[in-house]
């Protein structure tokens, strides 16, 4: 049987994911469109700054206020700022991602116009909060955000 679409693109995300610079996870995004890929991406920091894995091997980078990397993108937001820089136009489109997406990221998403979100693992589970406040906003205005489910073979 051949794999779905769903299935290639969220293998890719994962593959994607580990080319990851941060110390701390390895997330990656495709962004596509009519079952063509529009984007790509993966948290890290922004080109020309610094490889956390290569400047803080043990640590990472430093922490913000809330406990984030300071200097790193998500995945979602290099896949969508990547597509805009090159013309294409998210709007439409689906996002698939290995982890669910944070708040800050959702209201991009949304923006964006991207219209459904796959996600692999739970950013609420990972980060040790009670909800997916993210998928939940998400879904609360329209975007169709769900947890990908791995098929049978």
């Amino acid at each position: 049987m051949k794999p779905s679409f769903d299935s290639i693109f969220m293998n890719l995300a994962t593959d994607l994911a580990q080319r990851s610079h941060c110390v701390k996870a390895h997330v990656g995004a495709v962004l596509t469109k009519d079952t063509r890929i529009i984007s790509i991406g993966y948290n890290g920091p922004p080109k020309g700054t610094h490889n956390c894995d290569e400047e803080w091997p043990e640590t990472g980078c430093a922490r913000d206020s809330k406990g984030s990397c300071s200097l790193a993108l998500h995945a979602e937001e290099n896949a969508i700022l990547y597509a805009v820089k090159n013309g294409a136009n998210p709007q439409g489109a689906t996002l698939y991602t290995t982890l669910s997406p944070c708040i800050a990221c959702a209201r991009l998403i949304f923006s964006a116009g991207i219209t459904r979100v796959y996600f692999k693992h739970s950013y609420a589970e990972y980060k040790g909060i009670a909800s997916d406040e993210g998928v939940d906003f998400l879904n609360r205005f329209g975007v169709l955000t769900t947890k990908f489910v791995e098929e049978e073979n």
